[in-house]
C-alpha cells in the first residue's frame, strides 16, 4: 500500500511539474499611450502575432494608458520583474544611458526618413546596447513623429516662449532646450498634461500630432505651431534577466513577432501623423500655425547651443552621425 501511495505521489508530482514547465511565459506590456496610437496599434500587433505563432507558449498581456505603470516607474518595475516588456520615451532613459539624449537634441533631424537612416546605421544600432551595464536591453525602436509645439498663445519666434511653461518629460536636454528660449520646463508624467493645459497650471507642451490628436490636448490649446523641432520616438525594451531567460528558440520567435509588430508601428505612423494632423485642423478647435523658413532659422539659432552643451555626455561622433543622416 506504501508503495502504491508513493508511486501515485511520484506520478502527481511528475503531472505537476510538467504542468508547470508547460505553463506559457507571460510578457506583461506596459505603455502610456491610447491604443489607437502608433505605439498601441503596434502592441496589440505584437500580441496578435504571438498568439497566432506561439500559443500555449507565450502570453502578452497588453496594459496601456499607464494602466500598470507611468513611463517613469517601468523600467525600476522592469528590473523588479513587475513587467517584462515596455517602450518608453527615449527621453526616459536619460538614468541609464546619457548617449540616448541625441534624440532630444532640439532641430538635429531633418525628418522622419533622417530618423530612420541613423538608427537603422550603425551609431544607432550600438546605441540599442548602451542599456547593457544598467540590466536592460534594447529590441527596437518605433517612431512616433516629429514634434510640434502647442501654446495658448501665438509661437512663431523664440521671443513668443519667454517665461511661458511648458511641460516637459525627464529629459535635461529639453529642459535646456526650452531654457533656451527663456521659456520655464516644468518635468511632469504624460498622464497629467490634459489636465494641466485644461486648468491652465502650464501654458503649452511639445508632442507629436498622433499624441495632441488622441489625448484631446488640441481641446485645450488654442494654437499649435508646425515646428518639427526634435523627434518622439520610443525604444523597446526588456530587462536583460528575462530574455536572456528565454530559451532561444523562443526568443528568437519573440524577437521576430516584435520586428513584424514594430515594422507595422512605424508604417501607420507617419499615414496617422497626417491623418490626426488634418483632423485637428478639421475640428477648428485649434490654429496650426505654419512659421516661415526665416522663423524656423530664429528657432535653430536660439537651439542648437543645446547640441554642444550635451556634446561630452552624447559624444562628437554620434552626434555627427545623427547630422549625417539629413543628407
Amino acid at each position: 500500500m506504501r508503495l502504491l501511495t508513493a508511486a501515485v505521489t511520484s506520478l502527481a508530482l511528475t503531472l505537476g511539474a510538467q504542468a508547470a514547465s508547460a505553463a506559457p511565459v507571460e510578457i506583461k506590456f506596459s505603455h502610456v499611450v491610447a491604443e489607437n496610437t502608433p505605439k498601441g496599434q503596434m502592441a496589440t500587433k505584437f500580441k496578435e502575432l504571438v498568439d497566432q505563432r506561439l500559443a500555449g507558449k507565450v502570453e502578452v498581456k497588453v496594459y496601456p494608458n499607464s494602466q500598470l505603470f507611468g513611463d517613469n516607474k517601468v523600467l525600476e518595475a522592469m528590473l523588479l520583474g513587475d513587467v517584462q516588456m515596455a517602450a518608453p520615451a527615449l527621453s526616459k532613459f536619460q538614468k541609464y544611458t546619457k548617449q540616448l539624449q541625441v534624440y532630444d537634441l532640439p532641430f538635429l533631424f531633418q525628418d522622419m526618413a533622417a530618423v530612420d537612416r541613423f538608427q537603422q546605421g550603425p551609431q544607432g544600432q550600438e546605441l540599442l546596447g548602451s542599456l547593457k551595464t544598467k540590466g536592460l536591453v534594447g529590441l527596437g525602436y518605433l517612431h512616433n513623429g516629429m514634434k510640434q509645439l502647442s501654446a495658448s498663445d501665438p509661437l512663431r519666434v523664440p521671443a513668443d516662449a519667454n517665461g511661458k511653461k511648458f511641460r516637459i518629460m525627464t529629459s535635461d536636454v529639453l529642459q535646456a532646450q526650452f531654457e533656451a528660449v527663456d521659456a520655464v520646463p516644468l518635468k511632469k508624467p504624460f498622464s497629467e498634461v490634459f489636465t494641466l493645459l485644461q486648468t491652465k497650471a502650464i501654458d503649452g507642451q511639445e508632442n507629436t500630432w498622433s499624441n495632441i490628436y488622441s489625448k484631446k490636448f488640441y481641446e485645450v490649446q488654442p494654437y499649435i505651431t508646425e515646428s518639427n523641432h526634435g523627434v518622439l520616438d520610443y525604444l523597446v525594451v526588456s530587462s536583460a534577466e528575462f530574455w536572456l531567460s528565454l530559451d532561444e528558440d523562443l526568443r528568437t520567435e519573440v524577437k521576430k513577432a516584435l520586428d513584424e509588430a514594430i515594422a507595422y508601428g512605424n508604417n501607420i505612423a507617419a499615414e496617422k501623423a497626417r491623418a490626426d494632423k488634418q483632423a485637428i485642423i478639421d475640428s477648428k478647435r485649434s490654429e496650426v500655425i505654419e512659421i516661415t523658413a526665416e522663423e524656423r532659422a530664429q528657432w535653430v539659432e536660439a537651439m542648437k547651443p543645446v547640441w554642444k552643451q550635451f556634446e561630452g555626455d552624447i559624444g562628437k561622433d554620434v552626434i555627427d552621425a545623427a547630422v549625417a543622416a539629413n543628407q
